[in-house]
């Protein structure tokens, strides 16, 4: 048996530099599956991904799929990706398997929970509100920067952090506050602000509009008292308000007390982000 990858088509070409291929994963000559590769949208042309591979049923657990995942993470290292990412969505144990046996670990994942039609109550003597102009000033001259330093502190590079903080930023604020479909809201105590939540209407693969946290911070002074919680319920008010009946969002795996907070409030897992060093 010998398994190689063979160009499905050209390679795509971006003017920023992209690169995307689609390849025929082949037995001795004989297609058996395909595999695609690209430089990643999110992170710039340094870092990779390696999206829908597949193996032919009647192909499958011979270790063609390791085989042909090895060879594409060699295409991306020729293209000068010095990182790699794949995802591995929730129930795919199979996925999951082939990533850990070639080195990937768990970077993050995206969870979703389907709401009740009425949000929980917050705490008696809190309350939420839109941030304001002055606000969100404030907030946006730290928030590029507090957001590629998260990347940086789970092993992304400093080029990579910064294009995929940049890039997330200009595209989901081009107008700040007055952007559509974008709720930035602030948690407060009489009139001390204790955090904040950005929620967003969010077009999901399948075609369906949800709400999605893309942002959500307790103050450092006010961090241990329960507000994550309570921002996390205002996140579902703003959602349904907004006419959606489900809230996605992105969590670190490191994170482990939002992952907690997160399962405690009735979310589930729906994709697992997985990354290697090339």
């Amino acid at each position: 048996m010998t398994t190689t990858l063979r160009p499905a088509g050209p390679i795509e070409q971006g003017a920023d530099g992209a690169r995307a291929r689609t390849y025929d994963v082949c037995d001795n000559g004989r297609p058996v599956g395909a595999v695609g590769i690209a430089t990643d949208p999110e992170f710039g042309t340094s870092a990779g991904v390696i999206h829908a591979l597949r193996i032919d049923e009647a192909a499958r657990r011979r270790g063609r799929g390791t085989i042909a995942a090895l060879a594409a993470e060699e295409v991306l290292r020729g293209w000068g990706c010095t990182r790699v990412r794949l995802v591995a969505p929730a129930g795919n144990e199979a996925a999951r398997g082939l990533a850990a046996v070639l080195g990937y670990t768990e970077r993050s994942r995206n969870m979703l929970k389907s709401l009740r039609r009425t949000a929980p109550a917050l705490p008696e003597g809190l309350a939420g509100r839109p941030m304001t102009e002055s606000e969100f000033t404030e907030w946006a001259s730290t928030s590029i920067e507090t957001y590629a330093r998260s990347w940086v502190e789970r092993g992304v590079t400093e080029e990579q952090a910064r294009h995929k903080s940049e890039s997330d930023h200009a595209r989901l604020l081009p107008a700040g506050l007055a952007t559509p479909d974008m709720y930035i809201h602030v948690l407060v105590r009489n009139r001390e602000t204790l955090g904040h939540v950005w929620v967003s209407r969010h077009r999901e693969t399948e075609g369906d509009d949800i709400g999605y946290v893309f942002d959500v911070e307790v103050r450092e002074a006010h961090r241990g008292s329960g507000y994550g919680r309570a921002l996390m319920h205002l996140a579902e008010a703003i959602t349904l308000d907004a006419g959606l009946g489900s809230l996605g969002l992105h969590v670190f795996a490191s994170n482990t007390p939002a992952l907690r907070l997160y399962e405690s409030l009735g979310y589930e897992a729906t994709r697992y982000n997985l990354a290697k060093a090339l």
